[in-house]
């Protein structure tokens, strides 16, 4: 029988749940022509309720497996629930005033906002990997209906299609190697699979082809190549601020699964395929990005990119305490980033997001000062410039490279980075050393967008001027993930 502790194990995903579930019920109830800007304000108080649970679970005391091992609450968990939470606030706020300009003010938006939070918290703690594919479905049918949020744009309708095609495909990869993976080893929870393998003499080919199969279906979920090809189009066609979301918090919860799986002593080891996917995602996001003159294609190429520099991370697996600390490090900066470039952008796109040309942003350091210098700082955090949290980022992956003795893929890493500095850059050109476009306007910054990008800003600013207490806490990780 589970215990009370066992709840509040998953006390943050039992606040969003109900949550979640009270904003449908409140839906139905409303008149169809009144605003559904109250029911935003409702779910940002439910993502600040579920923050509060987090931190409340993670007092000593409540650390420990949950339900029958399938779950685990350690500061691992903690970490990736509080990056997911503040990434959902933040897509919540930045959504209260976009919804009503689209004339898409719908209550179900902020349902499914909340609701996908669940699969993502889910899959932080999750150690049993049937769990984690049911919790990562969770995420994704959230996502599936957000990306056509847009209903009346056919770009958003076909967006929305093409990633549930292409993401039912990867789910069929990645449960086809759970299920592989449990023929191997009689065993779906990690450490018990781990524990198994360990023990074995040599590791089944079986084992190896399971493992591969289950980072194709997690690879797609992060975009990273080869499996990338459905980022730019999906990115282009969905709202935002659902963008701002899915290229920010599943990506940090799939890194999660992925740092539990690939670190893993005994798991099979996939560095050539891991180095591979690091070295084309960094590529091929770069050169991608660099062809486009839409901001919101530009910044997917450019999500691949970053996805391309974590996996640097895991192909340094073998330094492992330093290999997990600066891919969790990596994956709150860039939610950090992302988030707040994302957060412009939607400030930016105008009714029927009519406004995403990189020419619409020409001379906005004239038209809108504080918002292009805001932009201006997160453009530069993604390149990786001294005093953001990118430049930090950056600087902890490609170190650990290099103690890993990976000098090849670092200097592919090295080089594509100054390849991005180009397309970041020539948007900031625009922005100070062009004309303004008169017919364009810059909407007022109301309070909801404020504090999204100010949560945004702090966090990027944080972490590359005082990085020192999270760095802290993520070189815990190692031993705290690999105790069973």
């Amino acid at each position: 029988m589970p215990t009370a502790t066992d709840y509040i194990r998953i006390l943050p995903e039992i606040v969003l749940s109900v949550w979640g579930m009270a904003i449908m019920f409140v839906e139905s109830l409303l008149p169809e022509d009144r605003s559904r800007k109250d029911l935003g304000i409702f779910a940002a108080f439910g993502a600040v309720a579920a923050i509060a649970a987090t931190v409340y679970q993670a007092q000593p005391q409540f650390a420990g497996f949950g339900f029958n091992h399938v779950l685990r609450v350690d500061h691992f968990s903690i970490f990736f629930h509080l990056v997911v939470l503040l990434v959902t606030l933040a897509t919540i706020l930045m959504s209260l005033d976009y919804l009503p300009l689209q004339k898409i003010d719908f209550g179900e938006y902020y349902a499914l906002v909340i609701l996908g939070a669940v699969g993502m918290c889910l899959m932080s703690s999750a150690v049993e990997l049937v769990l984690i594919f049911i919790a990562l479905e969770i995420s994704s049918i959230a996502s599936y209906i957000l990306s056509g949020f847009r209903r009346s744009a056919a770009v958003s309708t076909e967006s929305a299609l093409k990633y549930f095609l292409l993401g039912s495909f990867a789910t069929g990869f990645f449960l086809y190697g759970i299920a592989l993976l449990y023929g191997a080893t009689g065993s779906t929870n990690i450490f018990d699979i781990a524990l198994i393998l360990g023990k074995a003499n040599h590791v089944e080919a079986l084992a190896y082809l399971a493992v591969a199969l289950i980072f194709t279906g997690l690879a797609f979920k992060v975009a990273c190549a080869p499996f990338q090809i459905w980022t730019p189009d999906v990115y282009e066609g969905a709202p935002s601020p659902v963008v701002a979301l899915m290229s920010t918090a599943p990506k940090a919860a799939t890194f999660a699964v992925l740092i539990r799986i690939v670190f893993e002593a005994a798991s099979p080891n996939l560095f050539w395929v891991i180095w591979v996917a690091a070295a084309l995602s960094m590529s091929v996001g770069n050169v991608g990005a660099l062809l486009q003159s839409n901001v919101k294609r530009m910044l997917a190429y450019s999500s691949i990119a970053h996805a391309g520099y974590l996996m640097v991370a895991f192909a340094s697996a073998s330094n492992r305490d330093l290999a997990i600390s600066s891919a969790m490090f990596y994956s709150a900066a860039y939610a950090a980033m992302n988030l707040g470039a994302f957060a412009v952008v939607t400030q930016m796109a105008g009714s029927g997001e009519g406004y995403l040309q990189m020419d619409d942003y020409s001379g906005l350091g004239k038209r809108s000062p504080v918002l292009a210098a805001v932009f201006t700082f997160f453009l530069l955090s993604l390149i990786g410039i001294p005093i953001t949290g990118g430049f930090f980022a950056k600087f902890y992956i490609f170190s650990t490279a290099l103690r890993t003795r990976l000098i090849w893929l670092t200097l592919i890493g090295l080089v594509n980075s100054g390849v991005g500095s180009y397309y970041y850059l020539r948007l900031i050109v625009r922005m100070y050393m062009y004309e303004p476009r008169a017919e364009i306007p810059v909407p007022p910054v109301r309070l909801g967008m404020g504090l999204a990008i100010a949560i945004s800003l702090i966090a990027t600013l944080w972490l590359g001027v005082l990085p020192n207490a999270v760095l802290h806490y993520t070189q815990g990780m190692p031993s705290a993930i690999a105790v069973r």
